[in-house]
């Protein structure tokens, strides 16, 4: 699971980067609004941690203008304000949630979890997708009983497709969330794990399957198509 965190004050951001790392996810941070809007309309992230008061565009604006374009993916805000009118027009802009400055770590990370589990099925560390079902605890991909080791890679990309389960995915879009913007991800290097993903999913006698449509990407099917 790739976060986005949009925060000005750079301390903060870098806690906030911490904490998630510690929790086993994969977080990228930007300084300034514009900056944030660009990045949240590459539909590459799964959350969206999006202060208010940013130089440049405001959270406001960017959750406003981030939805316009039918950008659906979470979004909690954080502020230091907290005027029950500012929630409300967060809310309305199109936000999911609100958070105050100061913040505890745990609250935070509950907030996380419970905007996710609105978007996928999760219940406690696992994820489920068709007849299949991603254990986070141990890397594991489960149908039945039967069940094989993933690796990080292997194991954040059948994430992005199980959260997005029957969306097709961009192959830039998967890069960016397995790899990041920064980090070394190609075509070829997506070709091969989904090639390691697809024996896996065969091993466990998946019925779901990772389906190719030619020219743009991957999605997760049920193993009906």
């Amino acid at each position: 699971m790739r976060i986005l965190i949009v925060e000005d004050e750079k301390e903060i951001a870098d806690g906030i980067t911490e904490i998630l790392k510690m929790e086993g996810y994969t977080s990228d941070a930007v300084y300034d609004g514009e900056e944030g809007l660009d990045y949240i309309l590459t539909g590459a992230y799964d959350l969206v941690l999006l202060d208010v008061m940013l130089p440049g565009l405001d959270g406001f604006e960017i959750v406003k203008r981030a939805r316009a374009e039918g950008i659906d993916t979470p979004v909690i805000m954080l502020t230091a304000k907290s005027q029950v009118s500012d929630k409300i027009q967060g809310l309305d802009f199109g936000a999911d949630d609100y958070l105050t400055k100061p913040f505890d770590a745990g609250e935070l990370l509950a907030r996380i979890r419970a905007r996710v589990r609105k978007t996928a099925d999760i219940k406690g560390s696992t994820i489920s997708a068709f007849d299949i079902v991603l254990d986070s605890s141990d890397y594991q991909l489960k149908k039945g009983d039967k069940a094989i080791k993933l690796s990080k890679t292997e194991f954040q990309m059948l994430e992005c497709l199980m959260i997005n389960k029957g969306q097709i995915l961009p192959k830039d879009m998967i890069i960016n969330k397995v790899w990041g913007f920064d980090e070394a991800g190609d075509y070829n290097s997506l070709e091969v794990y989904i090639s390691f993903l697809r024996k896996k999913l065969k091993f466990v006698g998946a019925k779901a399957g990772i389906m190719t449509q030619k020219g743009v990407g991957y999605y997760l099917g049920g193993g009906d198509e």
